[in-house]
């Protein structure tokens, strides 16, 4: 019988639908509700992690330091406070600046960090490098423009100047523009 049941070929078996078994149904349901339960907790932390890089950066306020008739063609420091919001945090640090006219006569304002390792720099202490800024920690030398001769990899930043009514205003750290 099974041969002429072969031969004849009248009888084509359909193809088979394959159905869900429970087991694959749990593992399909389990798995797409801890992809939910995942990303949940997931995007929150990525939101977090990435908001304040998209977030636009604030035009920095400028601050009153000194007035202008004060300032001279030798590089004098001078502190000032500003106004710093960390999340919720509020506080005044004070900061310094060095703060001289340049050969051309306007005014410009250095940052005092070493751009070494981050000490701070003094003008003229160093009896081997006159007129030159000079970081007492790894001997870091920089022209009076912040320009760096030894040691440092970088010039040391600028402020922002603005000269109004007879003062000076600082406003954030920019590259150095003198060189």
């Amino acid at each position: 019988m099974s041969d002429n049941h072969r031969e004849h070929g009248s009888e084509e078996r359909k193809p088979l639908k394959k159905e869900m078994s429970r087991r694959q149904f749990l593992s399909y349901t389990l798995g797409g509700a801890s992809a939910f339960m995942a990303a949940g907790v997931t995007i929150p932390m990525l939101r977090f992690a990435v908001d304040p890089i998209l977030q636009p950066k604030a035009e920095t306020d400028f601050v009153k330091v000194i007035e202008e008739n004060k300032i001279t063609n030798e590089p004098k420091s001078f502190t000032f406070q500003i106004h710093q919001v960390d999340g919720w945090y509020e506080s005044d640090p004070e900061v310094s600046a060095w703060i001289a006219r340049g050969d051309d006569g306007k005014v410009f304002a250095l940052s005092p960090v070493c751009k070494h390792l981050g000490c701070t720099i003094n003008w003229n202490t160093d009896p081997a490098a006159s007129q030159q800024y000079f970081c007492p920690c790894h001997g870091a030398h920089y022209s009076k423009d912040g320009k760096n001769l030894n040691v440092a990899p970088a010039p040391l930043d600028e402020y922002t100047v603005k000269i109004e009514n007879g003062f000076v205003y600082l406003g954030g750290l920019t590259k150095n523009t003198r060189l």
